[in-house]
């Protein structure tokens, strides 16, 4: 079979690797998913060859970069390559498939491995999802997740997915739970592009014919937004309304949240974020309740005076089909019983 030297982003899962030359800061803001990063020249390279092209020459310049990148180029063949046989097929990208992705496909192919570029590099990957992420979620049928603070509605995306079911969880990609308490705990949120790319990567392997299961989210997860057609299908999608007890929803966010109460004052900045939508003795309560470590008060009254109202006119406002939605009522948010309402789905999306 003939490898082309030059393939699209259409062509992705052809190879065996895909392998990005770009800076390590180009890589981390975003990068086709499962790349790894190989960098012809790292960020401080970069710079000083930028710097050198522009204050000294061009011929100067590039004498100094070829050096630098026949260097890296040997390194990462070394540490990351040699031991792939002679039908490894690697893929290679850069900013906008030039000089960086042509050395590194080239020298590749010259061993003997079937190495191509991808044509336009990053910038034409970066063009491509956008437009797909605009018309893929159009092919799926989906399920919403709707459900108070507290009723285990990621637990039941989870329990679905160990189940069998295609299920989109947007919170996991976003790093964040979507509230003002969302931020987890010493984990930064992706770059906005990563995020679209991982919702993308996430879209393109399902399968048309299945559903797929998504929680009910707002526009934003913490700093990050939905793509604009995912939530407008998402909004006129069949909702499932899971109604939990009240102690069960404060003792799983008691769980959930754990992290909280061991730094009351990092959880008193976060309630102050709230100001501007309850009176002072309202937010002097809570923050008396944090000082008390009341935490089982402190999280009912949350629920019962800011999350529970606000979700309730965010749903019913954004997702039409809400109030026919399907009701699941569990006496408990325990693993069993979030297997059991993930069967009972699964049993009547077949139907």
């Amino acid at each position: 079979m003939k490898f082309p030297n030059v393939v699209t982003v259409a062509q992705l899962a052809e190879f065996d690797e895909l392998i990005d030359v770009r800076s390590p800061s180009e890589f981390a803001e975003d990068h086709v998913p499962g790349a790894i990063n190989c960098p012809v020249l790292d960020d401080a390279e970069r710079a000083a060859i930028g710097t050198m092209y522009k204050q000294v020459s061009s011929f100067d310049a590039n004498k100094r970069g070829a050096a630098l990148v026949a260097k890296n180029i040997a390194r990462h063949i070394e540490e990351q390559f040699a031991a792939h046989g002679r039908g490894w097929r690697p893929l290679v990208y850069c900013w906008r498939g030039g000089k960086r992705s042509g050395a590194m496909a080239h020298i590749l192919s010259e061993i003997g491995w079937h190495a191509a570029q991808l044509d336009g590099g990053y910038r034409a990957y970066r063009r491509e999802i956008l437009a797909q992420l605009a018309e893929l979620p159009r092919k799926f049928r989906y399920r919403v997740v709707c459900g108070a603070t507290g009723s285990a509605k990621s637990r039941l995306l989870q329990a679905l997915a160990f189940a069998g079911a295609q299920v989109l969880d947007l919170e996991d990609l976003a790093s964040h739970r979507g509230s003002v308490l969302g931020k987890l705990p010493e984990q930064a949120q992706p770059a906005q592009k990563m995020f679209d790319s991982l919702v993308w990567d996430a879209l393109r392997k399902f399968d048309p014919d299945q559903i797929i299961y998504v929680e009910a989210e707002s526009r934003k997860i913490g700093q990050l937004q939905v793509p604009d057609a995912l939530l407008a299908r998402m909004r006129a999608s069949p909702c499932v309304l899971i109604e939990a007890p009240l102690a069960e929803r404060v003792a799983f966010l008691m769980r959930e949240y754990g992290h909280f109460l061991g730094d009351p004052q990092d959880l008193k900045a976060k309630l102050d974020c709230l100001a501007g939508l309850h009176d002072k003795d309202t937010l002097a309560r809570w923050m008396n309740q944090v000082e008390q470590r009341q935490w089982d008060e402190l999280v009912a009254d949350l629920l019962a005076n800011h999350y529970d109202p606000a979700y309730r006119h965010a749903t019913l406002k954004n997702f039409e089909h809400l109030a026919r939605a399907q009701v699941l009522r569990p006496a408990k948010l325990d693993a069993a019983t979030l297997a059991q309402m993930a069967a009972q789905l699964i049993a009547g999306a077949r139907t």
